[in-house]
């Protein structure tokens, strides 16, 4: 109204006010229409022009007004719903409607339903926010034994993955100081907190987040790579982990490419594990290695003086309380070697217990690891599982062991033990029979059957040891077949620990094979010559021998032997029969046989050639130079060939995957040399998967090394 009347003069504003007036009276006096003022009286007396909008204001006035019966004129509301003397609409009622609970008619369904909002909680965002705090605080403290006993504190146990990756993540942005300290607590929270599976899928986690690490932390894949090999190196992730987890990766992720830089720049390198200890400078934590010493010699001490007090003192300055089963392990050993002193060992682990020195679940973890090597023990102390099954009662008895230890040592001992003289048994007969038959298929076929990969290198063992008994026939065909086992079956860690638990036992085999130093010398430098293992890896084998045994010794000759004037010739002539030629030798034969086909064509003389040569674990050796030549000179016979040799199985699906292994890897030099490599390279891949040399999924997983074809291509 009031932007109407801002266009209206004064006049129009009077005649406005006099039909205001007669709408009041309208409704409070209907019966006195003498009382209106008449607007045409006015308009005759002041002939005004009208508004336009003036006749319909009036009609909407008097439409809204209704006669009751009673004469009474009332202001009724749209539609004839409401005012006093009026109907009202349909349905209208004049009383408030309610639901009557006592009605027989009630039905619940009326009742209005009533919406109660919630905030919905998600268990794993708590349990992240409350983690940052924690590791927040330990930054802030570097308190180990507080942060565990928060993180235990917790609960919700099934999350400590994601604990482990919002560690690990929140320390690769922060200082070497940080760093270190978030390898420590993982250790000290490493089974006792955290499960020996949850440490692998917490760094599963991570490499599966590298690709964002890296946008934020430019250094994000070293950083990564690090912390895997310092948790390889503290024993809290096992070596195999790598392999796994790199089958489950893509070639051309981040991950990926953490894995290999761990491997080869850190796992790989002489002394690695002092090197990854020590790569974060500035820590007071000593080495594995040097813990173990001083555990040695304090222990020794104890063991002279009796001193209770003391021992106790010198464990405690260790600080090393989430090493304590390393103490409980090795004194318990000691009594074992030294019966004399196996009054003095339980009194100094009971008292320990008793201080809270050593916790229950140390105690019991020290208990654990020694009963999974008694076997090995007691090649050096015969009467170690007797020994040791005398002293877990007396331990529950005096209360510092947990009685459950009992019951769980019990099914572990019986089943792994009935396991394990099982498989001995099954292998021993294998490596019989293919001694008599010379079928490395049939026995690869055999060990695969037997689906217990985690004793391979038991298998190698067994292998070498009732070798060595026999002739040099049966020893050059355990050699071969260890270079076959390398390509097809066992894995470079099966075969260094196969050799470390050989040279462990050293000294007790050379009761039964009079030369078996020598011997176990030229099958470990065989190893090398045959590229099954690496000369680092004796390195690593070295590292894991105790210092001054018979095992050391007997590595130490086989690096004399490597490092001798034309010791590879030497090598494969050791033991007559064998191939005899040096690995240059077969390489120069190689290519002579393949120019001469490249020339000739014909694939039976070729074939022949090949079979002559008798060195089936190296005609990956074949397929590379094949393909070289092939990409040089734009040759398709080659594929001719090597099509031939799959169809006769001369050249297997592994020795071929092998060696197109072998040329991805050295790819980017080859390309420098020819112009598209890669792309003809490219093609035979293609050409192969269709033949069926390759498996379709070749360069798409991790297995045995393939292609990493995006990468690549």
């Amino acid at each position: 109204m009031a932007s109407s009347e801002a266009f209206l003069s004064d006049e129009q504003r009077e005649m406005l006010k006099i039909a205001t007036e007669n709408a009041d009276v309208f409704s409070t006096s209907p019966k006195s229409p003498s009382g209106l003022k008449s607007p045409t009286r006015l308009m005759a007396a002041r002939p005004i022009k009208a508004p336009a909008n003036y006749k319909s204001m009036t009609e909407v006035a008097v439409r809204h007004v209704r006669r009751t019966h009673s004469g009474k004129y009332v202001r009724v509301k749209k539609d004839g719903g409401g005012g006093k003397g009026t109907w009202g609409k349909i349905l209208d009622t004049d009383a408030e409607s309610f639901i009557d609970h006592n009605d027989p008619n009630y039905d619940s369904s009326e009742e209005p339903f009533l919406l109660v909002g919630s905030i919905v909680h998600d268990p794993l965002d708590e349990y992240k926010k409350a983690v940052v705090s924690l590791v927040e605080e330990y930054f802030s403290t570097g308190d180990v034994d507080v942060a565990a006993s928060d993180l235990r504190e917790m609960g919700s146990g099934e999350y400590h993955p994601y604990f482990l990756k919002k560690l690990v993540s929140m320390a690769m942005d922060r200082h070497d100081k940080e760093k270190e300290m978030a390898s420590v607590l993982l250790s000290a929270l490493y089974a006792d907190v955290i499960l020996p599976i949850q440490i692998s899928q917490g760094f599963f986690l991570l490499l599966e987040c590298a690709d964002d690490f890296s946008v934020d932390i430019l250094d994000a894949v070293d950083i990564l790579a690090l912390f895997i090999a310092r948790a390889v190196v503290d024993d809290i992730l096992p070596p195999a982990f790598i392999t796994s987890a790199r089958k489950a990766l893509s070639e051309t992720s981040k991950g990926f490419q953490v894995l290999q830089t761990c491997e080869k720049s850190y796992l790989s390198a002489p002394h690695h594990a002092e090197l990854v200890e020590r790569r974060w400078g500035g820590s007071t934590r000593v080495t594995v290695e040097e813990v173990k010493k001083k555990i040695a010699i304090l222990l020794k001490e104890y063991v002279e003086s009796g001193d209770a007090f003391e021992a106790c003192r010198c464990i405690r300055e260790l600080g090393v309380t989430f090493f304590h089963h390393e103490v409980v392990k090795r004194a318990l050993t000691l009594a074992m070697e030294i019966p004399a002193a196996e009054t003095a060992i339980l009194k100094l682990l009971k008292e320990a217990a008793e201080e809270g020195l050593i916790s229950s679940s140390q105690m019991v973890k020290g208990f654990a690891r020694l009963a999974e090597s008694l076997d090995d023990l007691a090649l050096d102390i015969p009467s170690a599982k007797g020994l040791f099954e005398s002293l877990v009662p007396c331990a529950i008895t005096q209360g510092w062991l947990d009685a459950s230890f009992l019951k769980s040592f019990g099914e572990m001992h019986h089943g792994d033990a009935e396991k394990l003289k099982h498989y001995k048994e099954e292998v021993a007969t294998i490596i019989r029979e293919y001694f008599l038959s010379d079928d490395i298929p049939e026995l690869i076929l055999s060990l695969k059957d037997l689906g217990e990969p985690e004793y391979n290198p038991i298998f190698l063992k067994k292998l070498i040891t009732i070798a060595m008994d026999r002739k040099n026939k049966e020893r050059e065909m355990a050699s071969v077949l260890l270079s076959a086992l390398h390509i097809e079956l066992f894995s470079t860690e099966d075969i260094v620990n196969g050799f470390v638990l050989l040279l462990e036992a050293a000294e007790d085999t050379a009761l039964d094979v009079l030369n078996a130093s020598s011997e176990l010398s030229l099958f470990l430098s065989r190893a090398v010559i045959d590229e099954v293992l690496a000369p680092l890896n004796l390195e690593e084998i070295g590292c894991r021998l105790p210092p001054n045994c018979s095992g050391s010794e007997t590595l130490d000759m086989a690096k004399s032997l490597l490092a001798a004037r034309h010791a590879g010739e030497r090598i494969l002539r050791c033991w007559g029969g064998g191939t005899g030629w040096v690995i240059e030798d077969a390489k120069d034969k190689i290519v002579k046989l393949l120019e001469e086909y490249e020339i000739g064509g014909v694939q039976g003389e070729a074939c022949q050639c090949i079979r002559d040569l008798d060195m089936p674990f190296f005609n990956h050796e074949v397929v590379k130079k094949a393909l070289v030549m092939a990409i040089e000179n734009k040759n398709e016979k080659m594929l001719d060939l090597l099509h031939e040799c799959f169809c006769e199985g001369l050249i297997t699906t592994n020795q071929l995957t092998k060696g197109f292994t072998r040329i991805s890897d050295t790819l980017d030099d080859l390309a420098l040399d020819i112009p598209g490599a890669e792309e003809r390279f490219n093609l035979y891949v293609e050409y192969a998967q269709k033949k069926g040399w390759l498996l379709p999924s070749y360069g798409l997983s991790g297995t045995d090394g393939p292609l990493p074809m995006a990468a690549a291509f």
